[in-house]
C-alpha cells in the first residue's frame, strides 16, 4: 500500500466538499436538467391529433429553476396559457390538479395574486406560429424537490389573467404532458 502525503489529499478533500455542498440543493442531487417529451393527451378537439410537446426543467447553481416548452402541431396563429400542475396528466384535465406554486395557496383554486403569479407558479403562455408551433420559457427563483414536485404541463384556452381576482386562470383545460419535475 502506498502512502500519500496528507497535503495532497487536502484539494481532493476541498473538492469532494464542494461537491458535497453543490449536491445539497435537492433538485441537484437528482439532476441539474431534465427533458419529458411526447404526444399530448387532448382534452379538447381544439387541439389537433398529433399534437406533441417537450419540456425542459434546467436548475442552475444559484437555486433558479428554468422550464422551457415547446410545443408543436397546435392550430396557427393561436395564444394559449400553459401552467405546471400539481399532479399528472389523467382521464380529464382536472385529474392534473391545481397549479404547482412554491408557496402553496391555503384557498384552492387559487387566485389570489399574492399566490398565483409567474413567481410563484410556472407560467409558459404562447403564441404559436404559422405551422402551430411554438416556445416558452420562464426562470423562478426556487427549484423543485423530490419531495415537492409538478407532475404535468397543462395547455389552457387562454393567455394567463392577471387581475386582482382571477390571477393565474386561463380558462379550459386542453391538453396535457405529465412531467417528472
Amino acid at each position: 500500500m502506498r502512502h500519500i502525503p496528507a497535503r495532497r489529499l487536502l484539494p481532493v478533500a476541498a473538492l469532494l466538499t464542494a461537491a458535497g455542498v453543490f449536491a445539497a440543493s435537492p433538485a441537484l442531487a437528482q439532476a441539474d436538467h431534465i427533458k419529458v417529451e411526447g404526444p399530448l393527451v387532448r382534452y379538447s378537439a381544439d387541439i389537433p391529433e398529433g399534437a406533441t410537446a417537450s419540456v425542459d426543467a434546467i436548475y442552475n447553481s444559484a437555486g433558479d429553476s428554468i422550464v422551457i416548452l415547446h410545443v408543436r402541431g397546435l392550430k396557427p396563429f393561436t395564444e394559449y396559457g400553459a401552467h405546471a400542475h400539481a399532479r399528472p396528466c389523467g382521464a380529464t384535465g382536472a385529474a392534473a390538479g391545481p397549479h404547482f406554486q412554491n408557496n402553496p395557496d391555503p384557498h384552492q383554486p387559487s387566485t389570489n395574486p399574492a399566490y398565483a403569479n409567474p413567481g410563484n407558479e410556472i407560467w409558459l403562455d404562447f403564441h404559436t406560429n404559422a405551422a402551430g408551433n411554438a416556445v416558452s420559457q420562464t426562470k423562478v427563483p426556487w427549484q423543485f424537490t423530490p419531495d415537492r414536485r409538478a407532475g404535468s404541463v397543462i395547455i389552457h384556452k387562454e393567455h394567463t389573467h392577471t387581475g386582482p381576482d382571477d390571477s393565474g386562470t386561463a380558462g379550459a383545460r386542453l391538453a396535457c404532458l405529465t412531467v417528472a419535475f
